[in-house]
């Protein structure tokens, strides 16, 4: 399985952006997917899960009502919806899938319950 994330660019403050998450290689729609971010010299963070059907989500409380996932099965991709942006959510964006529908908290927020990864894509804030 590849993960090819897309979507990353310099923002402002405020604005929105959509990131992309293509698979190829097997088809994902049985499995969780989920995206998580790196700022410099910061630990991977849990920035939301989106289980196989697309109907149930979670989200990190730091981006809880600002960002939204949302998966297109028939296309192999998943996507996130960066909206009111802050000069914090500067990072790079990884997504990640795992081998099962869903993770039960708190595995669902460890980088280590995710089998496949992608390269990244960068969002970058400007105040």
């Amino acid at each position: 399985v590849q993960l090819v994330e897309s979507g990353g660019r310099l923002a402002q403050t405020g604005d929105s952006l959509r990131l992309s998450c293509r698979a190829s290689g097997e088809s994902l729609s049985d499995n969780a997917m989920a995206w998580f971010r790196q700022a410099p010299e910061a630990e991977r963070e849990f920035v939301g899960i989106i289980n196989w059907s697309g109907r149930q989500t979670d989200y990190s409380d730091s981006v809880k009502g600002r960002f939204t996932m949302t998966r297109d099965n028939a296309k192999n991709t998943m996507y996130l919806y960066l909206n009111s942006l802050k000069p914090e959510d500067t990072a790079t964006y990884y997504c990640a899938a795992t081998v099962t529908p869903y993770l039960s908290s708190p595995r669902r927020f460890a980088a280590a319950s995710y089998e496949y990864w992608g390269q990244g894509t960068q969002v970058t804030v400007a105040s």
